[in-house]
C-alpha cells in the first residue's frame, strides 16, 4: 500500500493580502518619486513689484532676466497722471494713450493698452522695470530653447516655447487645449485677448489667445508684438496697429 503525504494548498486569502501589500507599496514609492522629481524641476527665484497704484506683482527670474508673472493692470502714469481709461468705442479710437478693460470683464488677467500708452515718455511702468523690447522678448524665448536664427522669424516660431509660458493646465486658459500648458518658465501667461483698432474686442474672447506688446515700433503706424493661443504650443511674433489694445508684461531694469 503505497504512502500519501497530504499536501496543504496555499491559503489564497493570505496570498492576495501579500500581494496587494507590495502593489500598494511600490505604487506609492512610484508617487513619492514623481512629487520629488517635479519638486526639484520647478525651483523658482520670484518676488514682487509695486505699482504707482498699489498692485503688486509676482515676479520670476528667468535666465538673466526678471519678469512679471501678471499682466500689468496700473491705471496711472507714474508721475501719478492718470491714463485715459476708453470703454467706449468712440474713445479707443483716438490716437492718444488708453487702456480698457476687456468687455467690462473682471475675470480679465489685466488690462489692455494701446501702444501710445506703452511707449508714453510719462511711463506705465513701475519704478526701476520697463516695457520689454522685442530683443529682450526673444532672449527669453531663446532661454527657453528657440535657436537664435528661429527668433529673428516672423509668425509661429519654436517648438513648444509657448507651452513653456503659460500657466500649468487648463486655468487661466479654454479647457479645449491641443498643447499643454507646462510654465516651464514661471512666466504663467494668461490669455486676456485684445482689442481692435476700430473699437471691437477680440473673439472668441478671454481664455483663448493672449497678446502682448514689446516697446519696439516697426513703422510709424505698427509696432511689434508676441501672441500665444489655446492650439498652438510655439509664440507668434509679428507687428500690428498701435492702436490695438493688447496686454503688458513688464522687465527689470539691468
Amino acid at each position: 500500500m503505497n504512502n500519501y503525504k497530504m499536501v496543504t494548498p496555499p491559503n489564497i486569502e493570505s496570498l492576495s493580502k501579500l500581494t496587494m501589500f507590495f502593489f500598494i507599496a511600490l505604487l506609492t514609492i512610484s508617487i513619492v518619486g514623481c512629487k520629488e522629481i517635479d519638486t526639484n524641476e520647478r525651483v523658482f527665484e520670484t518676488g514682487t513689484v509695486t505699482d504707482v497704484d498699489g498692485n503688486v506683482y509676482q515676479t520670476v527670474k528667468i535666465g538673466n532676466q526678471w519678469w512679471m508673472t501678471e499682466n500689468l493692470k496700473v491705471t496711472k502714469f507714474r508721475n501719478g497722471d492718470a491714463i485715459i481709461q476708453a470703454q467706449v468705442t468712440a474713445d479707443w479710437v483716438n490716437p492718444q494713450s488708453n487702456y480698457c478693460l476687456y468687455r467690462n470683464d473682471a475675470n480679465s488677467p489685466g488690462l489692455l493698452y494701446n501702444f501710445y500708452a506703452v511707449i508714453d515718455p510719462k511711463n506705465i511702468a513701475p519704478e526701476g522695470w520697463h516695457i520689454p523690447t522685442d530683443s529682450e522678448w526673444k532672449e527669453l524665448e531663446v532661454f527657453l530653447g528657440m535657436s537664435n536664427s528661429e527668433a529673428d522669424k516672423t509668425g509661429w516660431r519654436g517648438n513648444d516655447e509657448g507651452s513653456k509660458l503659460k500657466i500649468e493646465g487648463a486655468q487661466g486658459w479654454t479647457e479645449n487645449l491641443t498643447y499643454w500648458p507646462t510654465n516651464e518658465s514661471g512666466f504663467t501667461a494668461k490669455a486676456g485677448s485684445c482689442r481692435l483698432f476700430d473699437g471691437t474686442f477680440g473673439e472668441p474672447g478671454l481664455f483663448v489667445t493672449g497678446f502682448w506688446w514689446t516697446a519696439n515700433q516697426e513703422s510709424s503706424d505698427k509696432a511689434w508684438y508676441r501672441y500665444l493661443d489655446y492650439k498652438n504650443g510655439d509664440i507668434f511674433r509679428y507687428y500690428d496697429y498701435k492702436s490695438y489694445g493688447f496686454s503688458v508684461r513688464c522687465v527689470k531694469n539691468n
